[in-house]
This record gives C-alpha cells, structure tokens and sequence, in this order.
C-alpha cells in the first residue's frame, strides 16, 4: 500500500498504456487521475493516434488535478520528423487544497515509472500548457 512519503501506488495499465503510446504510438495522449478510496493512479482517458492536442485540454477538467502524457509530433528547421513525449502535472488553482497536495506528493514516483517521458509541464492554468509553450519546449 502507498503512503504518503512514497506517493500512490500506480496501476498496472498506466504503465501498459504509455509502453504502447511509447512504442506503438498506439495513443496521441493519456489523461491520468488518482483514485483515492484505491489509493492509486489510474488511466482515466486515452486519445485516438489523429486527436489534437485541444483535444487533450479539452480532457482536463477545469476544477481537478490530473496528469497526462502527450506525444509530440513535429519536423526542425532541418525538415526531420521528430517526436518528444510531455508529461504534463496538471493543477488548476480551483481545485481541492487535498487534492493539490496528493497530486503533487505523488508526481516524481509517478513520472519515474513513465520511463521514456522527454519534458515536463507543470499548469495551473489552460495558458501555461498553451500548445505555442509545448512547441518551444520540444525544440
């Protein structure tokens, strides 16, 4: 079981489901939450390989805390395909002091077993995970 100096525990699927965002790209992104009466995290959604990255926002909810993983895909300025894999804490000021907190005990561990993620994002409001601020942060 989790406690709070180790974080929650994480679900199996999570891990399952990156691998094939990863590997498979079988996912354009994958919205996780922490179920606290199973004191976990949890795949809450996943997005088809052709969703926008709007539609990843559009995922989040305004007054909860979430994590998510986006792949990036995106060509330099020497016209190479490239791909970057955001991990993105999400914590919009309106949510839940408790819930703030958990999220934000349990983000390292989480992200660690996320073995593959190449940046991170952390918002508390829909202007600071804006897609411009993801494009300057893959190059």
């Amino acid at each position: 079981m989790a406690n709070s100096a180790s974080g929650m525990a994480v679900n199996d699927e999570c891990k399952t489901k990156f691998l094939e965002l990863k590997a498979k790209r079988n996912y354009r992104f994958i919205v996780f939450k922490i179920e606290e009466n199973l004191q976990q995290i949890v795949v809450e959604k996943v997005g088809a390989p052709k969703d926008s990255y709007e539609k990843l926002c559009s995922s989040l909810p305004s007054d909860e805390c979430r994590y998510a993983v986006y792949d990036f895909d995106f060509t330099t300025d020497e016209n190479c395909q490239k791909s970057k894999i955001f991990f993105i804490a999400w914590s919009p000021d309106t949510s839940r002091v408790r819930s703030k907190m958990l999220y934000a005990s349990s983000k390292d561990r989480f992200r660690r077993e996320l073995d593959g993620v190449q940046v991170e994002l952390q918002a508390t409001d829909p202007s600071e995970m804006s897609f411009d601020i993801v494009k300057e942060r893959a190059f």
